[in-house]
C-alpha cells in the first residue's frame, strides 16, 4: 500500500504548470493550419495573376521575336508550378481539421519533409525556369542597345542572384526553424504525457 500511497503522491506533485491545455493545443493547432492555408491561397492567387498577365502579353502585346514567347510561356510555366505545389499543400492542411496529438506530430514532420523536396527539387526547378525564362523575355526589348543589354540583364543576373543564394536559403531556414520548434514542442508534451 505504502507504493501505491507514494505513487499518488508523486502524481500529484507533478507541475503540470508549462503543459499546455487541451484547448490550448487545439488553437495551436487552429492558428498553424489557418496561417499555412492563407498563405498558399496568397500564393496560389498571385501566380494564376501572373500567368494571366502573362498571357494576355502573349495574345495582345504581338511581340516579333520568338524568344520573348518562349520567355513568356517558361514564365507561365514557373507559375503554373508554383501554384500547383501550394494547391496540393492547401488540400493537405485543409484536410487537417480533427486529429489527435500524434497526428498532427506525424502531420508536421510530413510538412518537414516535404519542404526540403521542395527546397531541393521544386524550387530548383520552378526558379530555373522562371530564370531562363525571364532572360529570354528580356532579349526583344533590349539587344537594340548594347548599353541597355549590359544593364538590363546585370541587374537580372543579380536580382537572381541574390533570390537564388540569399533570399531562398534564409526563407527555408526560418521555415525549417518555426516547424522544429513547433515539432520539438509537440514531442516535449507528447513525452510529458
Amino acid at each position: 500500500m505504502d507504493n501505491l500511497d507514494d505513487l499518488k503522491a508523486l502524481w500529484l506533485s507533478a507541475n503540470t504548470d508549462p503543459l499546455p491545455q487541451p484547448a490550448e493545443m487545439l488553437r495551436m493547432v487552429k492558428k498553424f493550419r489557418n496561417q499555412k492555408i492563407r498563405r498558399k491561397v496568397i500564393i496560389i492567387v498571385i501566380a494564376l495573376a501572373c500567368s494571366c498577365i502573362m498571357l494576355w502579353g502573349i495574345f495582345f502585346d504581338h511581340a516579333t521575336m520568338v524568344t520573348t514567347y518562349i520567355g513568356d510561356v517558361l514564365l507561365i510555366i514557373s507559375c503554373v508550378i508554383l501554384a500547383v505545389t501550394n494547391i496540393r499543400s492547401v488540400k493537405r492542411f485543409y484536410e487537417l481539421k480533427d486529429c489527435t496529438n500524434s497526428e498532427f506530430v506525424q502531420f508536421i514532420e510530413r510538412t518537414r519533409q516535404n519542404q526540403i523536396y521542395f527546397y531541393k527539387k521544386t524550387q530548383v526547378i520552378a526558379m530555373s525556369v522562371s530564370s531562363v525564362g525571364l532572360m529570354l523575355y528580356w532579349y526583344e526589348f533590349v539587344h537594340h542597345n548594347a548599353t541597355l543589354t549590359i544593364i538590363i540583364y546585370s541587374a537580372t543576373v543579380v536580382y537572381l542572384a541574390v533570390m537564388w543564394f540569399v533570399v531562398r536559403p534564409r526563407v527555408f531556414k526560418k521555415n525549417a526553424r518555426k516547424l522544429n520548434e513547433m515539432l520539438e514542442r509537440l514531442e516535449k508534451i507528447s513525452k510529458q504525457f
